[in-house]
């Protein structure tokens, strides 16, 4: 993921974002913010580590001093290449020496701190023995929106990776279903995901039959059958940015009631979409879509929240769910996949990634919503 998002972006693109980080840190009330090893640190300093280890990495950034990286002495090299390098101080230590109390140095002995959500309890503990003073809270909790609003460029990335994640759907969708496992199905997905540029996948599940009542399936040996409802979900990150779609497919001719709550889905998600909107709350587009679903008499079958932010990550902050006011703003991306899990018998769920824009949304998926028919 590194040298893909190190071709795009430049170390004065990686400083602006650490500067910006910075400061919303300080307007929160934070002494600074304390990222380790994971999307974060890639989106700051396009930097991944060779490999997460007990040795401390952490980049330290407050308001009103340069960013540094504290890394091992061992991996010092490689932190050199990365894009960002040249917008950060870097200091590395060696094995026998104590890189906490180097940290505390660089840290307010009394101050609260965000950290990332995925820093080793190993480090942070710590951390807080080396400053007993300081207290520290996780970046979802501190500074949820960090890196929900895209750039024009990551804006790119995050069409680029839908449109492949289109493209594998178009050559899936003329493969054969009757007749295979599921699990050989999900692999062609992996394989064209990959095909389509995608370095990473995070997950193809196919669900089909009774399966698809289960929102998370894992695809498994069940022979699919004619007949059959089969819930599509997959994604992960291309040129380091993540695509998610989900669609639903029919093997053969599809029974009035599985076309019916199709349609359902169908109409849930398009009013999903059509409340987003710059100003509107992020729980609106759960309310709009889960609104369909509890008039059609199925309301206790929508069992998840609409949707999830997405970016250098496949789920991340903001969430499309009840209770979160966070206003809508241009460059945030998100899913909008409502769903009908009608337990022992089907399911149908259908997700888009949508991004804000100045007067509305913009779909960033564009293969038909329609119930698709399959062999």
């Amino acid at each position: 993921m590194t040298g893909s998002t190190a071709a795009t972006f430049t170390a004065d693109d990686y400083r602006a974002r650490m500067e910006r980080a910075a400061r919303t840190a300080a307007e929160a009330g934070l002494a600074g913010l304390l990222v380790a090893p994971g999307p974060d640190l890639v989106w700051l300093t396009g930097y991944t580590p060779p490999a997460v280890t007990e040795r401390l990495t952490l980049l330290v950034l407050a308001a009103g001093q340069d960013p540094v990286l504290v890394v091992p002495a061992l991996e010092a090299a490689d932190a050199r290449r990365a894009a960002g390098a040249p917008a950060l101080t870097l200091r590395d230590w060696t094995d026998g020496k104590d890189p906490y109390a180097a940290t505390a140095a660089l840290l307010h002995p009394e101050g609260r701190f965000g950290i990332s959500d995925n820093a080793w309890a190993l480090h942070l503990l710590a951390l807080g023995q080396a400053l007993p003073g300081s207290s520290y809270a996780s970046l979802t909790e501190s500074l949820p929106m960090l890196r929900a609003v895209k750039d024009a460029a990551e804006l790119d990335l995050m069409a680029a990776a839908g449109a492949a994640a289109d493209a594998t759907f178009e050559e899936v969708r003329a493969l054969p279903f009757a007749g295979r496992r599921e699990r050989e199905v999900a692999a062609d997905l992996d394989r064209c995901l990959r095909r389509h540029g995608h370095e990473q996948v995070d997950f193809t599940i196919v669900a089909s039959g009774p399966h698809g009542a289960d929102p998370h399936h894992e695809a498994g040996d069940r022979v699919i059958e004619r007949g059959d409802m089969v819930v599509l979900d997959f994604g992960g990150l291309k040129d380091g940015y993540g695509s998610d779609t989900s669609r639903t497919v029919h093997v053969g001719e599809p029974t009035d009631e599985e076309r019916r709550v199709h349609d359902v889905v169908r109409a849930a998600q398009e009013a999903g979409f059509r409340a987003v909107r710059p100003g509107a709350a992020c729980q609106d587009v759960d309310r709009a879509a889960r609104r369909v679903v509890a008039d059609a008499g199925y309301g206790e079958y929508f069992i998840h929240r609409t949707g999830h932010g997405i970016g250098v990550t496949t789920h991340e902050p903001p969430y499309m769910v009840e209770g979160e006011e966070q206003p809508l703003v241009p460059g945030m991306c998100f899913s909008v996949e409502p769903g009908i899990y009608l337990p022992g018998r089907f399911g149908v769920r259908i997700e888009d990634i949508v991004t804000v824009t100045e007067d509305g949304g913009r779909r960033l998926n564009t293969t038909p919503r329609e119930l698709v028919i399959v062999e």
